[in-house]
């Protein structure tokens, strides 16, 4: 399929951070599919594979400084323009970070330089509040705008409740109920996907990601399974991030389901998203409340009066301590890496001035 490079949504500010590198041999080129180290890039006339280059490779001092979709690169086309060579990253416009799965104290980006970030719940036993405040906080977190979609309207016997209840938590963030079978709400979400617009997709399994691009698009371009009757969810069919661009010109970013999110940083998407909790916070009687029994606590009066829910204050300090408890291992991490470099280059002065000794010796 070929587009402009302008459609792909390569602004002035990609433009002058590709200049910048001054590489005459280079030209840019999007990254719409990754899988392990082989990407599928677009450079507007065509889609073209691509691996980073080995100066890249060893100069990358963390996983989160690879490509991901939705980047845009630097690339050199090999003889025969075949394949591309990746040299080097253009900064980040934004991106979705989430702390890798397990136990490791690592970066994951999901997807980079979007502009709204399509976070889907089903209308049935998937809807879950204090999930999507999660999915929220990534959003606001990455620096695209959040919408809040409630997909399977169809199958919703009280779809204004549900809707309630998402904008409850959403402070602010536009709520969309939409049905893909028969195409109630679409039209509020083609309004985010003009020409050069990026969206991204994100949800739990079986949440109607992919039938939801599908509808969106127009044809099948997804895999999708049909909801199990046992238990009300659909089978995780997406399995790699891909860029598909739209009919209409705008593109959008496919996920694969999340069944863990595990926060990476949440200190602007935590101000965002619970501004309701925090705004009573400033108003204690004491700069250091922690909203437990301390005299003149605006958080508890608010708790009490029924301005607060009780689970949603419960959310707000399970993912304080939650990003707190990350902020240390991240800063510990950090400190053995640091003492690893340093332990590393003392080892190799060492070596210098042995092998220094050595020659300096009749």
């Amino acid at each position: 399929m070929n587009v402009t490079m302008d459609q792909l949504g390569f602004n002035e500010a990609f433009e002058r951070a590709f200049l910048a590198q001054n590489e005459d041999d280079c030209r840019p080129a999007r990254v719409v599919e990754a899988q392990r180290e082989l990407y599928t890039l677009h450079t507007g006339d065509r889609e073209i594979l691509g691996a980073v280059s080995g100066v890249f490779a060893h100069n990358a001092s963390a996983r989160s400084e690879f490509p991901v979709v939705g980047d845009f690169v630097s690339v050199r086309l090999e003889e025969g323009q075949h394949r591309a060579i990746i040299r080097n990253v253009l900064p980040r416009r934004s991106q979705f970070s989430r702390k890798i799965a397990g136990e490791t104290t690592e970066e994951q980006v999901l997807a980079a330089n979007v502009d709204t970030a399509f976070l889907v719940q089903s209308l049935n036993r998937d809807f879950n509040v204090r999930r999507l405040e999660r999915y929220l906080i990534l959003a606001w977190e990455s620096g695209a705008a959040p919408v809040i979609v409630l997909t399977k309207s169809d199958l919703c016997a009280d779809v204004d409740a549900k809707i309630a209840e998402a904008t409850s938590v959403g402070m602010g963030a536009p709520v969309c109920a939409v049905s893909a079978q028969t195409g109630n709400g679409l039209e509020a979400l083609e309004a985010y996907l003009t020409v050069g617009q990026t969206a991204v997709v994100l949800g739990s399994s079986g949440a109607g990601k992919s039938t939801l691009v599908n509808a969106l698009y127009g044809g099948s371009v997804q895999k999708t399974f049909a909801v199990r009757s046992s238990d009300d969810r659909g089978k995780h069919t997406t399995t790699a991030r891909q860029l598909i661009l739209m009919p209409a010109g705008g593109m959008i970013i496919d996920t694969p389901g999340m069944r863990e999110l595990q926060l990476w940083n949440g200190s602007d998407g935590m101000a965002q998203v619970f501004a309701d909790v925090e705004e009573w916070a400033r108003d204690c009687r004491f700069r250091d409340c922690g909203h437990d029994h301390e005299p003149g606590c605006a958080v508890q009066a608010a708790l009490a009066d029924g301005r607060l829910d009780r689970e949603r204050l419960a959310s707000f300090r399970k993912l304080q301590r939650e990003l707190a408890y990350l902020a240390r291992k991240e800063d510990r991490h950090a400190q053995i890496a640091e003492q690893k470099r340093w332990k590393r280059a003392t080892e190799s002065g060492r070596e210098r001035r042995l092998l220094k000794g050595r020659q300096d010796s009749p």
